[in-house]
């Protein structure tokens, strides 16, 4: 055994020594993790045992995303569990449900490609509670995740997850289609930090030779998918604004632009020109 104070001071000097950034708040979070607690609970405890935490110490200094260690990440102030088969939700991509909700749109249906988590469309049906939403993943087990992660929150009634490419499989209309699709150009791949390239899903990074492989898919899509009236909502990797924006104006969309927190122009809102 050893005092809870050792334990961290130990946990985070470790961390620290593998290149983790903020290694205190994650050497909290890591023993959180490994007795079962919360941050408070962890200082509630005099002393802990070493073993208990071993593993997942190793892991985290191997550069295992943290998410993937305790198996959750907080989106949009909801607990999504998190596995490998998924990308790790992240902030920068509330944005669209900002979008969404700033637009005014109550949408009945909801439709959103690579789903992941399914975090970004349940955090939509969080705040509509009229609408039904289907999610789409090309891994079957990222889609399986997405409806227990819907399950979870209360929301299975309300949304439906499948395994496909894109809309392919669909020929319904929605009024609201969201996306966060790969956008990372393939040659910048092997530059990303090593909880990146090393742990998270190719296939919801990669978004070919020009990051915008995904983007041409579902903006083909939309004159199929979107009704008249709707909302299509993407997320953007930095600079690429003008790029997408010109995809979807040459297949007859108006666009206008959302930024981040840290002014990056991260959502793309598409309607039909009038």
């Amino acid at each position: 055994m050893i005092s809870t104070p050792e334990a961290l001071a130990a946990i985070t000097a470790r961390l620290k020594a593998s290149g983790i950034e903020e290694p205190r708040r994650e050497a909290r979070l890591i023993l959180a993790a490994a007795l079962g607690t919360n941050a408070a609970g962890v200082m509630a405890r005099d002393e802990v045992d070493e073993a208990a935490y071993e593993q997942l110490v190793a892991r985290r200094a191997a550069r295992e995303p943290l998410a993937y260690i305790t198996g959750h990440k907080e989106f949009w102030g909801l607990d999504f569990a998190v596995s490998p088969a998924t990308l790790i939700p992240r902030p920068d991509t509330e944005t669209l449900v900002e979008a969404v909700i700033e637009a005014g749109l109550r949408p009945r249906t909801v439709l959103d490609l690579g789903t992941g988590t399914g975090c970004l469309l349940l955090a939509v049906l969080h705040e509509m509670p009229e609408a039904f939403g289907v999610g789409v993943d090309i891994n079957p087990q990222a889609a399986a995740l997405a409806q227990r992660n819907a399950q979870a929150l209360g929301l299975g009634h309300r949304a439906a997850f499948l395994a496909g490419s894109w809309a392919k499989a669909l020929e319904a209309q929605f009024d609201l289609i969201l996306s966060n699709p790969p956008y990372i150009e393939q040659a910048d791949l092997a530059g990303l930090m090593p909880e990146v390239t090393a742990y998270e899903p190719a296939t919801a990074l990669d978004g070919g030779a020009d990051g915008l492989t995904a983007y041409r898919a579902i903006i083909a899509a939309l004159p199929r998918n979107l009704a008249p009236n709707g909302l299509a909502v993407l997320e953007l990797g930095a600079g690429q604004a003008k790029s997408v924006a010109a995809l979807a104006a040459a297949s007859g969309f108006a666009a206008t632009l959302r930024q981040d927190l840290a002014g990056v122009e991260r959502a793309l809102l598409l309607k039909f020109c009038k």
